[in-house]
């Protein structure tokens, strides 16, 4: 099968199973969104709602962010692990904002990711939720799920995206991205994948290889 193909197969099988695709992070404003996917590292996503509202509380825009220590920071996100660096680009991310950006988030992903701890999955989040362009986020999930599909063998989440971006509609890949979080959580699994109940399990190489064991 071709990655064109599979590529129109996965995306209609995953929208019919999961209508909505919603970001998991919750936000009001696009610097809330930003800063939750730093804090989202090496983090569940859940985790990091529940941190956030005492964090937005007491730091409400990019000027309360940037004129804080990370000492300041620090004790409210320490759950989300890696605290210090993260506290530690936040700040640093909100000055960047202020003195390249007049303190606004920029909506394309090679100037996102010239702020610090911005990294290519952060900046296609926030390109993708924020400003409605075409986005590939490549998180666990995705790498994951889309290798098991068939549509590459890679490891490197870069060349990923780039695969991907061939092939993906591009008024579809970005809600395509949230859906597989949703699959990777509850289906297709990293370890024990439920490939039995699986929406796309007629057409992905790794359970049609599992099938035939």
């Amino acid at each position: 099968m071709t990655n064109e193909k599979l590529s129109q197969m996965a995306v209609a099988a995953l929208k019919k199973e999961y209508p909505e695709a919603p970001c998991s992070l919750n936000y009001t404003d696009p610097l809330q969104l930003l800063i939750s996917t730093r804090l989202a590292a090496q983090c569940t996503d859940a985790r990091v709602n529940t941190v956030t509202p005492a964090l937005f509380k007491k730091f409400k825009n990019v000027y309360d962010f940037a004129n804080a220590i990370s000492e300041d920071i620090e004790p409210i996100i320490k759950s989300c692990g890696f605290y210090h660096a993260k506290a530690r680009d936040i700040v640093n991310m909100c000055k960047v904002l202020i003195e390249k950006f007049d303190g606004i988030i920029p909506d394309s992903v090679e100037e996102l990711i010239k702020l610090p701890g911005v990294g290519r999955k952060t900046a296609n989040l926030i390109v993708g939720d924020i400003f409605k362009k075409p986005a590939v986020v490549v998180d666990t999930h995705c790498m994951r799920i889309t290798r098991r599909l068939g549509f590459h063998n890679l490891k490197n989440p870069e060349k990923i995206e780039y695969v991907l971006r061939q092939y993906l509609p591009p008024s579809e890949s970005n809600n395509f991205c949230h859906r597989l979080v949703i699959h990777g959580r509850s289906v297709c699994k990293a370890i024990n994948p439920r490939c039995h109940i699986c929406c796309m399990n007629t057409f992905c190489n790794f359970a049609q290889h599992n099938k035939n064991k």
